[in-house]
């Protein structure tokens, strides 16, 4: 299983965010910095567009661990549960297409 790991103790606002999100997962340079474009990039990992580095297999699951969760749902706790609720809405979209949910969400 893939592993994504986002440091939420470096997580206090939307900027540092999305720019711990672009490190962690290889976001191109033309990342947008916006929710949006989070999902969007987040929503093709098995295929072959190249907007993160993760190139998951058509069962494979990507892993998302948010280390230090807590000090992030101290000083975001509104960005932690726009994570969560995005990463619901993405796992759907893969459903809808008929394939396994791609991503899991892991707070520590």
């Amino acid at each position: 299983m893939a592993t994504a790991e986002l440091n939420g103790a470096a997580i206090t606002d939307e900027a540092s965010f999305h720019a711990e999100c672009k490190r962690a997962f290889g976001f191109p340079d033309s990342y947008q910095a916006t929710m949006d474009a989070w999902v969007d990039c987040l929503s093709y990992l098995r295929d072959e567009d190249g907007m993160s580095k993760y190139r998951l297999k058509d069962d494979e699951v990507l892993r998302i661990v948010v280390k230090d969760a807590e000090k992030m749902r101290a000083q975001a706790g509104d960005i932690l549960e726009e994570m969560a609720f995005c990463i619901i809405g993405i796992n759907e979209r893969y459903e809808d297409y008929g394939e396994k949910p791609a991503l899991e969400l892991v707070l520590g």
